[in-house]
Parts: structure tokens; C-alpha cells; sequence
């Protein structure tokens, strides 16, 4: 069997994790998936406290990878699927940033003054 033998589902899945992969190899994307691990830790931490609004911590991690994250809305009502979501969000997140940064990189090296 030969490559032009092969359908184009069977090239589309290593094709996809390589786009995943290259797009987390940005700075870009690794540092906000450090920022949203940073802030699920804090909110952890800080509704461990017994503080009045200490139950609002968590919000702040799923608006840092909302939209995804909203996912939250559906999931069943567990401690857990916090962390699902979040995470979640958060990789989707990650792969669009990094994408973009590959993108916005690609166009700045191949243009030039037009005029």
C-alpha cells in the first residue's frame, strides 16, 4: 500500500496531533496553560480557607478558559468535573493561542513592505 492509498481520515489524525503539538510548543501557549494551572492551585487553596467568598475562588479559573470551560454547565455536579473543565478549556485554549503565534509568526517572516 502506498500514502496515495490511504484515505484522508487515516492522514487527518497524525496530521491533528502534530498541529496539537506544535501549537503547544509556542512560549505563548505554554505559558498561559502555566497561568491556568497557577490559578486552579490558588482557587484551591483559597476555598480551603474559611472565608465568605472563598466559595467565588473557582470562578476565576473557569472564566480564565472560558469559553470551553463552560462545558462546566453540562457536566455532572462533582468536585472533579472542575477539573475536567478547566483543563479542558484550558488545552483548547492553549492549541488556539499557539496556533495564532504560529500564524502570526509565519505571515511576519514572509512579508515585506507592499507600496
Amino acid at each position: 500500500m502506498t500514502d496515495s492509498d490511504s484515505t484522508p481520515s487515516t492522514r487527518s489524525a497524525p496530521s491533528a496531533l502534530r498541529t496539537v503539538r506544535e501549537a503547544l510548543g509556542s512560549l505563548a501557549a505554554r505559558v498561559y496553560l502555566a497561568g491556568c494551572a497557577v490559578l486552579l492551585i490558588w482557587a484551591v487553596v483559597v476555598s480551603r480557607v474559611d472565608q465568605p467568598d472563598a466559595s467565588f475562588a473557582g470562578v476565576v479559573p473557569v472564566f480564565a478558559t472560558a469559553p470551553a470551560s463552560l462545558v462546566l454547565l453540562v457536566l455532572p455536579d462533582h468536585l472533579s468535573m472542575v477539573f475536567v473543565a478547566v483543563g479542558l478549556g484550558a488545552l483548547v485554549n492553549a492549541v488556539l493561542i499557539g496556533w495564532c503565534a504560529r500564524a502570526l509568526r509565519r505571515g511576519r517572516t514572509g512579508s515585506g513592505p507592499t507600496g
